[in-house]
């Protein structure tokens, strides 16, 4: 995948991931690209390390659920870093 494609992944896995986990996430589109990439990233090494799968097509089911997982994951570490509550207002 391309460097480019894996940004747009990463832009959309971290917004689908604000999306489910509940609660007001702050920053804007550039911290949910950040945190979709390091989502993809982390989603990745989990997919590889447990079902040896990868994130490696743009198009690929098992690629958009690693990075999105990825990204839920990165979301609840961020929110708990930052101190942020979930309650949604």
């Amino acid at each position: 995948m391309g460097f480019l494609a894996f940004l747009l992944l990463g832009l959309i896995a971290g917004a689908i991931a604000k999306l489910i986990l509940p609660g007001r996430q702050g920053g804007g589109w550039v911290i949910t690209l950040v945190l979709g990439v390091i989502g993809a990233l982390v989603g990745g090494f989990i997919g590889r390390a447990l079902f040896d799968s990868d994130v490696d097509g743009f198009f690929s089911l098992s690629s958009w659920l690693l990075a999105i997982g990825g990204s839920l994951i990165v979301l609840v570490i961020y929110g708990a870093v930052t101190g942020r509550k979930g309650t949604r207002a």
